[in-house]
């Protein structure tokens, strides 16, 4: 598949929702069969996404618990819903049983004390019927998200429980063809915006100001959910990389990166950086900064392949000691950097000589991941670049296409 169009047409096989739904749920339960686990409590929202494809608000993504869904055996998933939106998800989503649709019962970010006890009890009540109801209730649990009344009531209720969140990120790592294409389709969206950048950056605008104009840019694409952030950092904000905007004027011959971090079509997610520098030639300083970068993210590139591992792709880049001088490589988290990309920014692989090295991953077929550098000098200036993949048999096919070659010079 390769990039048809972002809307649903009758001529062309496009994204296929049917059969994308029907591989992340059965991938989902492959693995947690595989960790022997009866159910799967999900809290996060990248993974209730993940096995039961509905959509909810932004304000109740952000908060574990207050929706959540619970995977038994070979059941239909059971979806506990934020307050009434449930009878919207019945509307939406017919391939959930509407028995299997419940309101949630949360207490994290609302509730403290009592009122958590309370609320918490009534959770893990409904859980163990569930489990009752679908056969699974003296199986492990595996829950991806705990927190210390879960851990006091689970105890009293004698439930079972372990890691979920393992099984969860080995499933979400392998994409299929139709999740490849969403990929793709965010990829596409990528370069428009970095076009947009191009077109619209100049001096004299603020950080927030350029900022504002590509989240309205991409809000304005159909299927566009949700941009989590758009980063715009000039100047001494671009070294070290504060990963933030803000209210600073752009002046004449500055370096400028614009990343992508989370723009969100249909669940999937960009992460996406790229450099400019505005109203004159970079230095020939920064130029070379910039090549340093641009080989350390190409050499790591040319190490992905079937049957590599993370170990490999992080040793083309050199230790936090060797580039920036720092004492230990947690400093340096997130400079030289990859990270899987899916319903969630971080699905597996994330790649790091923080912990790559010594705890390697292999990398398979169907992973999608982005791979990033940076390089500068301290409150003066810094250059970010990113590139977005997808690993194949045979190749690795890079799926963000705006120039990268050198710095973007805007005049």
């Amino acid at each position: 598949m390769a990039n048809f169009g972002t809307v649903g047409v009758d001529w062309q096989q496009r994204v296929n929702w049917d059969r994308l739904r029907k591989y992340r749920l059965e991938r989902a339960r492959e693995r947690m069969k595989a960790h022997n686990l009866g159910a799967l409590l999900l809290m996060y929202d990248e993974n209730v996404r993940y096995v039961t494809s509905t959509l909810t608000p932004g304000w109740n993504r952000l908060k574990p618990g207050l929706r959540y869904a619970l995977l038994c055996g070979d059941a239909a998933p059971v979806l506990f819903e934020q307050g009434d939106i449930g009878f919207q998800i019945q509307r939406h989503a017919p391939w959930i049983p509407p028995e299997n649709i419940r309101w949630s019962y949360a207490w994290i970010k609302g509730a403290a004390g009592p009122a958590s006890r309370q609320q918490v009890k009534k959770f893990t009540d409904s859980l163990v019927k569930e489990m009752r109801r679908f056969d699974v209730g003296d199986q492990t649990l595996g829950v991806d998200f705990v927190d210390i009344n879960m851990l006091n009531q689970f105890n009293e209720a004698k439930i079972k429980w372990a890691d979920g969140m393992t099984p969860m990120m080995e499933a979400r790592a392998i994409k299929n063809v139709d999740e490849q294409e969403c990929l793709r389709i965010v990829g596409a969206i990528g370069d428009a915006a970095h076009w947009e950048t191009m077109r619209f950056l100049k001096p004299g605008l603020t950080e927030n100001q350029v900022t504002a104009h590509i989240m309205e840019f991409l809000y304005r694409i159909p299927g566009m959910e949700d941009v989590e952030d758009v980063i715009v950092s000039s100047g001494p904000n671009t070294w070290p990389n504060w990963r933030n905007f803000s209210d600073r004027i752009i002046k004449p011959g500055e370096i400028v990166f614009m990343d992508l971090a989370a723009l969100t079509w249909n669940g999937y997610k960009s992460c996406y950086y790229r450099t400019y520098c505005v109203g004159k030639q970079p230095t020939q300083e920064m130029k070379d900064y910039y090549a340093t970068a641009l080989t350390w993210l190409y050499d790591s590139i040319h190490a992905v392949r079937p049957g590599a591992t993370t170990r490999d792709i992080a040793l083309k880049w050199p230790s936090a000691q060797e580039a920036w001088g720092y004492a230990e490589e947690d400093q340096a988290a997130a400079n030289l950097w990859g990270h899987g990309l899916g319903l969630a920014q971080y699905d597996q692989p994330v790649i790091s000589r923080i912990w790559s090295l010594d705890h390697p991953l292999e990398i398979r077929p169907g992973m999608v991941f982005a791979l990033e550098t940076q390089h500068g000098k301290k409150y003066e200036w810094g250059v970010r670049i990113e590139e977005m993949l997808i690993v194949h048999e045979d190749r690795t096919e890079i799926i963000s296409n705006f120039p990268v070659e050198q710095i973007t010079v805007v005049m």
